[in-house]
């Protein structure tokens, strides 16, 4: 069984995060487009590889890998000599599950919940991530003093966080803290970034020819 990885995205959606990663892992992988405007995610071939009917998707090695956060952790894992996850016998494995579970349970549900304006649940302090406020202090106090999540080494969990970020400040749904500004300017300066943003770019001017 080959080694490629393919992966199921539309390059306007949440699958922005994997590709990023994909390219920070830097293994061989394959993109099958998913327009979501022509309802290819709901298409019979794509739901038997992910019944939700979302992006992205991951096939590696014959196993399907769905949800930005746990397709992060696994390629990670899955690649090992991109030093993109501490070992799992060091230190800072347990602030590393920390912040890539807090990116998936706290921010981004914060994050949608004030895009939408969603009413904050009867006992914030209790409920789902807490309250907004909190979520935020927390977060401010991860990306400090940097340079990344985990200090020095720049991990899966910077992936995953500062895509969180990125969208929840474009969305307006997450102040522009100073602190949020420079960890975002400083995580996107990666070569990696750079090099998904370009391919977005130019998936992006191919979906829209062929809508």
């Amino acid at each position: 069984m080959g080694d490629e990885i393919v992966f199921y995205s539309s390059p306007m959606s949440r699958g922005r995060i994997v590709h990023w990663m994909l390219e920070e892992v830097g293994a061989p992988y394959r993109f099958e487009m998913v327009n979501l405007e022509t309802k290819d995610q709901k298409r019979p071939e794509y739901l038997a590889v992910n019944p939700m009917g979302k992006v992205p998707s991951v096939v590696h090695r014959g196993t399907v890998v769905t949800e930005c956060g746990a397709i992060c952790a696994y390629l990670a894992d899955a690649f090992p000599a991109a030093r993109l996850a501490p070992p799992p016998d060091s230190p800072a494995r347990g602030a590393y599950y920390r912040w890539m579970f807090f990116g998936g349970t706290c921010v981004e549900a914060a994050v949608i919940d004030r895009m939408f304006e969603r009413p904050p649940p009867p006992r914030p302090g209790a409920l789902a991530y807490g309250c907004y406020e909190d979520m935020v202090a927390t977060l401010e106090k991860a990306v400090t003093p940097g340079p990344y999540i985990l200090g020095t080494q720049f991990t899966a969990a910077d992936v995953y966080i500062g895509s969180q970020i990125g969208f929840g400040m474009m969305m307006k749904a997450l102040e522009p803290r100073p602190a949020f500004q420079e960890y975002l300017s400083r995580v996107q300066q990666r070569p990696a970034h750079r090099r998904f943003m370009e391919q977005t770019e130019k998936l992006a001017a191919q979906m829209k020819k062929a809508s």
